[in-house]
């Protein structure tokens, strides 16, 4: 088990040392136009978690991640830097909205329920990289209940004993050709009656305020220790039965305590956080109906100690928030970030402040990034035998409509390029299919002026359509 968990560690550094706050920036720039400030703060943010991993243990401990708040309107990047930052980290990421939290006390979520999601994502990441380590193993298990259904082996009994040897070699033949049958899929469409192990758990209701899993109690494993497995009979297709017995073999093959191990260490020392509309909770003003609401303040108070570092109780056990790094965002259009609680702000030493998206940036999001809307739009329409074009004008005007609007209307940043692209392609898009003669389509500028211009020019249009 040391050896294992001196792996696992192991592995997880070189993940982290793979990739110099140089070589992130180069990584999210295939996705994210522009904000280079942003960029080279989670890079290095990320790079000082590999550091720390480096130091000697006795200040191991004591050196804090420089948590981020990201200030910036809708659609810059924001929540696109933290995604891909998450990626390439191979970390435990979790994204929440701040205003869905309520203040201890009132009905709603409480702050702890973010820990409780990000190590349950956490545990489901190291199963799934467990089980890909036996797959193989566990597919070949499966092949062989199968064949046992298929072609049972030849039993032994005393009035046989002298025709056994003949009769197993027979039967190992036939076997092997059956197996090379199913391994190859020649025999997927056969149904067969299989046996798969099933919880036999009783639906447990939860009453009144108590929440086990805040208790750190695991309802499901406690019953699942005391009740039998259940065996249950179905009739499924070979195709199938290969699906389901190897995923029931490879968790007989996972140690589920190792796998809970790793992915809490994980947690506690790459999780991150991505706390959005985090203006929405700053300051302790009245709700919009102007009556009495939930301290916005209050909730700043109860994510303080999560920030901080505290040891969260979930069903896996305790998860400590020391070395979690929470990234915040927010358009900070009506609040400022010192309207944060003086603590708060303090365990958010790093600031960046996100640009508007200009027109050229628009031109640069629509064609440079690998995941671009043209390229998106492209492969689409090739599914129905379409073959699409952009002309350089067309995707000017499209970048040009996207800022005026933007500017006249509201500014939802790269948002408003998928409200503009869905408006200038939904005949094509709806027509694609049926259209037998046209099958190579070129956009030009007088196509997107003639389409969206109108409806650009006018406010109250736009402002429904656009």
């Amino acid at each position: 088990m040391a050896k294992s968990q001196k792996k696992e560690k192991v592995n997880e550094q070189n993940t982290l040392h793979e990739l110099t706050p140089s070589q992130i920036v180069k990584e999210l720039d295939k996705f994210i136009i522009g904000q280079n400030d942003a960029k080279k703060s989670v890079a290095i943010a990320l790079r000082n978690r590999w550091r720390r991993l480096q130091v000697p243990e006795n200040l191991r401990e004591d050196i804090m991640p420089n948590n981020i708040i990201l200030i910036g309107p809708t659609g810059v990047g924001k929540t696109e830097i933290a995604r891909r930052l998450a990626k390439l980290a191979n970390a435990p990421f979790i994204k929440v909205e701040a205003s869905k939290f309520t203040e201890v006390g009132y009905v709603g979520r409480d702050v702890e329920s973010m820990i409780r999601d990000l190590t349950e994502l956490a545990v489901a990441m190291v199963r799934s990289e467990k089980t890909a380590e036996v797959e193989q193993k566990a597919h070949n298990q499966a092949i062989e209940r199968i064949l046992d259904i298929v072609i049972p082996p030849v039993r032994k009994t005393k009035v046989t004993e002298e025709s056994t040897g003949s009769d197993d070699e027979l039967n190992e033949k036939t076997r092997e050709r059956f197996r090379e049958k199913i391994s190859a899929g020649d025999l997927d469409e056969r149904v067969i009656e299989i046996e798969i192990t099933t919880d036999n758990l009783p639906a447990v209701q939860v009453m009144g305020p108590f929440n086990f899993e805040e208790m750190g109690v695991n309802i499901q494993e406690m019953l699942g220790g005391i009740l039998p497995k259940k065996q249950k009979k179905r009739k499924v297709t070979i195709g199938d039965a290969k699906k389901i017995l190897t995923q029931e073999e490879a968790q007989k093959l996972i140690d589920q305590d190792a796998v809970v191990k790793n992915a809490i260490r994980r947690v506690e020392n790459s999780g991150i956080v991505f706390i959005d509309e985090v203006d929405k909770i700053a300051g302790s003003r009245s709700g919009p109906s102007g009556g009495p609401d939930v301290s916005r303040e209050g909730v700043q108070r109860d994510l303080l100690p999560i920030v901080e570092g505290s040891t969260v109780s979930t069903k896996y056990g305790a998860v400590k928030t020391d070395h979690v790094l929470f990234i915040a965002s927010g358009a900070f259009h009506v609040a400022k970030p010192s309207d944060l609680i003086p603590e708060l702000q303090g365990r958010f030493p790093i600031r960046v402040e996100l640009k508007s998206l200009t027109e050229d940036d628009f031109v640069k999001i629509l064609t440079l990034p690998q995941n671009a809307l043209l390229k998106q739009y492209t492969e689409l329409l090739k599914t129905d035998g379409v073959e699409i074009s952009f002309a350089d004008d067309a995707i000017k005007a499209i970048a040009r409509i996207a800022s005026q609007v933007n500017d006249e209307v509201e500014n939802i940043g790269a948002r408003r390029l998928h409200t503009i692209l869905t408006t200038l392609l939904d005949d094509i898009l709806y027509n694609s299919p049926d259209n037998i003669e046209s099958k190579k389509i070129s956009i030009t500028q007088v196509m997107v002026e003639s389409k969206l211009s109108t409806i650009a020019k006018n406010r109250d249009l736009s402002r429904y359509i656009l």
